[in-house]
């Protein structure tokens, strides 16, 4: 079925009002888009944080009446939002969606497929992952450089701590390059949900014990950590995470940009001798063995 989009460029203090207007007339959906490409990094626990200049695009069908909404909207805001409709033709947009998601080579070893493509390489380690509602499918710069890490050890008997598991992406990844067990850490109920399905997909939920921060055990002492977070509770966890790593061990954090990586850096050289750091994009992978 096609449709018809209403885009508003407006500012962050304006944006859910205009959503509500536009929720208010019978769209279908209501999302934002960052109008300038303006990223906006780490969000406090519950909130939503939007650009200073956002776009609110609101979806209706395509025989709905657009005259009344985008006069009230230009009547209401005038010259200080843009009011633009864009017809959008039919598609598949499941379709659409899943095509554009392709395998992914991690490293020499490591490939993250898609349920509904075909396997590139039989002889690879093939880990099977959809997109989904938890964070972590390879295609974001800093999966990946955890993947590249991982891809790179000698993971052999060895027990991992992927914390902050989200889709478990890491964990599972770690099980299938050889990790004896791993436990994986994260404060959302969903994401915990989400890397048992990954676990029982690809064959590994035996080896992989999930928890939330409140119910992990209190003496985790492992071979290699990696916590693929944001710089502030990577910041307000050091200490907790060196302690789950044992003497010699190895670790990696991402989810850091470049501006945040010398702060970093200083923080965990405490306590870790530390790899060079890896730049993909903006983002950073900071690595090392524990002293």
């Amino acid at each position: 079925m096609p449709w018809i989009q209403i885009k508003v460029d407006t500012t962050e203090k304006k944006a859910s009002k205009i959503n509500n207007i536009l929720s208010g007339f019978g769209a279908s959906s209501v999302t934002y888009m960052d109008t300038v490409d303006n990223p906006v990094y780490e969000p406090l626990p519950g909130e939503t944080k939007l650009w200073n200049k956002t776009t609110v695009i609101g979806l209706f069908e395509a025989d709905a009446d657009i005259a009344p909404i985008t006069e009230f909207l230009n009547k209401t805001y005038g010259k200080k939002i843009t009011v633009r409709v864009e017809q959008l033709e039919d598609k598949d947009w499941v379709r659409e969606w899943m095509n554009n998601f392709h395998p992914i080579q991690c490293g020499s070893k490591l490939w993250i497929c898609p349920s509904w493509c075909e396997v590139p390489d039989t002889n690879a380690v093939n880990v099977m992952l959809d997109p989904g509602l938890a964070f972590g499918t390879g295609t974001h710069p800093t999966t990946f450089m955890c993947l590249n890490w991982l891809d790179s050890l000698d993971l052999k008997d060895k027990e991992i701590v992927d914390f902050g598991c989200g889709s478990g992406i890491l964990a599972v990844s770690a099980l299938k390059l050889g990790a004896k067990s791993a436990i994986g850490i994260d404060i959302d109920p969903q994401a915990v949900e989400s890397s048992a399905q990954n676990a029982e997909r690809n064959g590994v939920k035996d080896r992989l014990s999930l928890y939330l921060p409140s119910e992990q055990p209190q003496e985790i002492k492992a071979d290699v950590l990696v916590a693929n977070i944001l710089a502030g509770p990577l910041r307000e966890l050091a200490p907790t995470l060196k302690d789950m790593v044992k003497p010699n061990g190895k670790f990696a954090i991402s989810g850091i940009i470049q501006s945040q990586c010398e702060e970093l850096v200083k923080i965990y050289s405490e306590w870790f001798e530390l790899d060079e750091p890896v730049f993909k994009e903006e983002w950073v992978r900071i690595s090392g063995i524990r002293k």
